[in-house]
């Protein structure tokens, strides 16, 4: 029995979203490879969930950047700026050979997204919790102004230890923002977080069903998702942009250091230089050949 034309067309869309994000990873390895600087846990962790909005669920323009009617993305976790950048030059925002400027002193795509330098980019981040105030304000005015517009927000599952988020979260469904989306990347791994007997000596931010709980209790709807399923991610995302007149949470499980073997659940790849032979093996796991330099920092 063959599939229905529509179940082939899912399937294809699915498999070369499931590409892009493999291609975001190689992105993001090679980058802050040659960079030597940068994130690496978080980005690989949200590289899925980037390429299903870039490449599927968001509307844009790459090359329109300012477009009015443009749904609105902001990386409240700013440090992983670099996942994003892939993710856009990928889209068509800009050559991706530009990634090789990252982290320069006039490069672009600074360590942390600066929207007076990158069109396309929604707001500049990198204080923790600023993202979602700065979401909530661009979904408010969309309303005001007449514009079908989402706003999409990406938080960290330890950025959401900061009071600014709550304060937000607090607001938002008094004004019934259904086109306010936040996702929370939740890998369970955060830089410095609580000392335990967890991977490498960690526990997670949040205990299991904590986020649930918290963001239902200010009265968001909350839909769960497992981050590196494609097609459950399609559906969620799909799901949060039928507006019930309330504001969603979607939160997504992940795994820091997605793609990657050596750094998958392990706190210290959120940000650590890469070795030759570690970036040989990063290659091979994310199935991309070396490039002729065999994993020396250009």
């Amino acid at each position: 029995m063959t599939d229905s034309p529509v179940a082939g067309v899912q399937a294809a869309e699915i498999a070369r979203l499931e590409e892009v994000a493999r291609q975001i990873r190689v992105e993001i390895v090679k980058t802050v490879n040659h960079a030597r600087a940068g994130h690496l846990g978080g980005p690989l962790s949200a590289a899925d969930l980037l390429a299903a909005l870039y490449f599927n669920v968001m509307r844009i323009r790459p090359d329109e950047p300012a477009w009015p009617d443009r749904d609105r993305f902001v990386l409240s976790k700013g440090h992983s700026s670099i996942g994003l950048y892939a993710a856009m030059a990928l889209r068509g925002y800009f050559p991706v050979e530009e990634l090789a400027t990252f982290d320069a002193a006039h490069s672009r795509l600074q360590g942390h997204p600066d929207m007076t330098r990158l069109p396309g980019l929604d707001m500049s981040t990198g204080s923790l919790g600023v993202g979602i105030s700065a979401g909530m304000g661009m979904a408010l005015g969309a309303r005001l102004t007449g514009h079908d517009v989402r706003a999409y927000v990406m938080l960290g599952d330890g950025e959401c230890q900061e009071g600014e988020v709550w304060e937000a979260a607090m607001a938002a469904p008094r004004y019934a923002l259904d086109n306010l989306i936040v996702i929370v990347d939740h890998n369970k791994l955060q830089q410095y977080g609580w000392p335990g007997d967890g991977p490498d000596g960690r526990i997670p931010p949040q205990v299991p069903g904590e986020l649930v709980a918290k963001w239902a209790a200010f009265g968001w709807r909350v839909l769960e998702v497992n981050g590196h399923d494609m097609a459950d991610i399609l559906r969620v995302l799909e799901e949060a942009a039928r507006g019930d007149g309330r504001p969603t949470a979607v939160i997504a499980h992940t795994i820091k250091g997605k793609g990657v073997s050596y750094m998958e659940g392990h706190y210290f790849w959120h940000s650590r230089v890469i070795k030759p032979d570690e970036f040989a093996t990063a290659m091979a796991d994310l199935g991309e050949p070396l490039p002729a330099s065999e994993g020396e920092p250009r």
